[in-house]
């Protein structure tokens, strides 16, 4: 019994501890559309996104439907070019 116990405790120690370096990981994230520029070129050219551009795009897509709702935002990221891009990167456009 009491070495199921330790196990126990040990498992959950575990679990808290996944959780919360999961739960820092998601509050590191700033929203801030700045953090998009590498992928300024591939907005206003042709070119492709580049691996910059495609990393900072996953980085920032909690952050998408913040941008989407905020009308000043919203111009630059509800584009076919943003579209595009997202889709280039292998980023989902969300749904919000």
């Amino acid at each position: 019994m009491h070495r199921f116990s330790f196990l126990s405790l040990c498992v959950v120690g575990i679990v808290v501890v996944l959780f919360s370096g999961e739960t820092r990981t998601a509050e590191a994230v700033t929203c801030d559309l700045s953090e998009l520029s590498p992928c300024l070129a591939a907005i206003t050219s042709s070119k492709p996104p580049s691996s910059t551009c495609c990393r900072k795009l996953t980085e920032q897509k909690p952050c998408f439907c913040q941008y989407l709702r905020n009308p000043t935002m919203k111009q630059f990221v509800d584009t076919p070019k943003a579209k595009r891009i997202a889709t280039t990167c292998s980023v989902e456009y969300p749904q919000c």
